[in-house]
């Protein structure tokens, strides 16, 4: 029996994988006297999106009065693969929940960790890319300044207050890494039950 719960649990969080096509993986809000209300922009596993159409053409007339580059998701080769992978490692999981045993379980955890990093890597990178790499010819020229929005937290870029937290897709995330380490011990407690008896 508890062989069996294992196993489902280890499918049920390989399923929950698949809702970070439903809901974003991070937030990054920008604060100002101008926009009381702020520009709230979501960067999902496939696409950018903010409260409404107009906030990437906002965020992109802004940043190009400071010379940074246009946020244009079509031009993200991640947000092109990186579904793929979702869906390779959620097919995979499900896999191993029906067929393996209690180390692919821990595999499966392990990979997706290290994919959560290069990830969060990834995307610090892009940040620092738009946030650094600044057009010479922007009307507005601030000498020695940047603009990367924090990874985590809140940081002032000129007048605007910058903010970035994960949103409600990396929990999702980060619970189907928590199923199947909790898969993973439950198929130990099953093993040890049956050496004790063999014993």
């Amino acid at each position: 029996m508890k062989k069996k719960s294992s196993r489902i649990v280890m499918i049920i969080g390989s399923l929950m994988l698949l809702l970070v096509f439903m809901f974003p993986l991070w937030s990054i809000t920008l604060e100002a006297p101008q926009f009381p209300e702020g520009i709230n922009m979501y960067i999902w596993v496939n696409q950018i999106t903010g409260d409404t159409e107009s906030t990437l053409q906002n965020m992109n007339i802004l940043n190009h009065y400071i010379g940074m580059q246009k946020i244009e998701p079509d031009s993200i080769p991640e947000l092109q693969y990186f579904p793929y992978v979702i869906i390779l490692m959620s097919a995979l999981g499900v896999l191993f929940g029906l067929f393996g045993n209690r180390k692919t379980f821990i595999i499966w955890a392990i990979i997706l960790i290290i994919l959560g990093i290069l990830g969060v890597y990834d995307f610090y990178m892009w940040e620092y890319d738009y946030g650094h790499n600044l057009d010479p010819r922007a009307p507005i020229k601030v000498p020695g300044m940047v603009y990367q929005p924090p990874l985590f937290g809140s940081e002032y870029l000129l007048n605007f207050r910058a903010i970035s937290y994960p949103a409600l897709g990396s929990l999702f995330l980060g619970g189907s890494i928590l199923f199947s380490g909790l898969a993973f011990f439950m198929s130990k407690e099953k093993k040890e039950i049956k050496d004790e008896k063999a014993a």
